[in-house]
């Protein structure tokens, strides 16, 4: 059935669109266009990514999900806009689960929890005495309301039973700066975004938000050994609008999953601070039917809400 350029079905004639829900530059970007650039040569046509920035991906989502179900559009997203935003806002233009039909994974990306070094916490037990000594005094920075590393935070509270205190910022990256500067103690960053500061001292990282430790950074204990239960995979993945055939489906998991197990693809994804990562369309679907639930009580109980 499989020959050299594609399956007997004849897909693809003609290029392919891939939608990212973000802006150019940032790291879904980075991981779409390394995953664009080889799946294309294999499918033996270009594989064009086009970006949809907005809302906080909900356009971008949105113009995947009603696009014609032939094989031709496709979304790759990162996991956060697409199982915390139907919990984050009022209106969603999407169904995440009836709308789209998973085919894989692409890769995780880990989160770090990272401190100012003047504060005297060097793990995560340590940080949690500090807060409970303090309650309430104890600032972490963010992204702004409902953002992955706001509601990390809002995690941590829960799990450890601690109270901190959350402070907005327009993006990431000026929140990790005003931790650098001491402005405010502690923050939750992608491992590209931090991992900069944290080489030159600028920045103490303490924990990964994971349940077991990434193996980017194995030396870094995962803030799950510290508290039993603490669990967030940010993931990056692809999927197709529903209906698209399901031949074309299977073809483009199976020569996406080639591409991933690739070498280079996998050290591409790495130096972005990504890990390369394969699933079966049921596996991922299962994964965002659970994240949809784990995040809908994380969003409830911080009480974060974008009109």
């Amino acid at each position: 059935m499989i020959s050299g350029s594609g399956w007997a079905s004849g897909y693809p004639v003609k290029p392919v669109t891939l939608i990212v829900p973000q802006a150019p530059g940032g790291a879904n970007d980075a991981v779409a266009r390394i995953v664009a650039q080889r799946l294309g040569a294999v499918l033996g046509h270009p594989i064009v990514v086009d970006n949809r920035p907005g809302a906080g991906g909900n356009i971008g989502i949105q113009v995947a999900a009603k696009a014609p179900r032939d094989g031709y559009t496709l979304l790759l997203t990162v996991g956060s806009s697409f199982t915390i935003n139907p919990s984050l806002y009022r209106k969603i233009p999407f169904d995440p689960v009836k709308d789209f039909e998973p085919i894989t994974l692409v890769a995780t990306a880990p989160y770090v929890l990272v401190t100012n070094p003047a504060i005297q916490a060097r793990s995560v037990h340590d940080l949690i005495g500090l807060a409970r000594s303090k309650p309430g005094k104890l600032d972490y920075a963010s992204a702004g309301n409902g953002t992955l590393n706001h509601l990390l935070g809002e995690m941590l509270k829960a799990k450890a039973g601690i109270d901190i205190t959350h402070v907005p910022y327009k993006s990431a990256a000026a929140a990790a700066t005003d931790v650098v500067a001491g402005q405010v103690p502690i923050t939750f960053g992608s491992l590209p975004g931090v991992m900069p500061f944290v080489k030159t001292g600028q920045l103490r990282v303490l924990g990964v938000a994971t349940e077991k430790r990434s193996r980017l950074i194995p030396e870094v204990p995962a803030i799950g050994e510290a508290i039993p239960g603490y669990s967030a995979v940010s993931w990056y993945g692809l999927l197709a609008p529903a209906g698209t055939p399901k031949e074309i489906l299977a073809q483009l998991h199976a020569e996406a999953t080639k591409v991933l197990n690739s070498k280079d693809v996998q050290d591409k994804l790495a130096a972005q601070g990504a890990e390369a990562a394969s699933n079966t369309p049921e596996q991922f679907r299962v994964l965002i039917k659970d994240d949809l639930v784990k995040w809908a009580k994380v969003v409830k109980d911080s009480g974060a809400q974008v009109d």
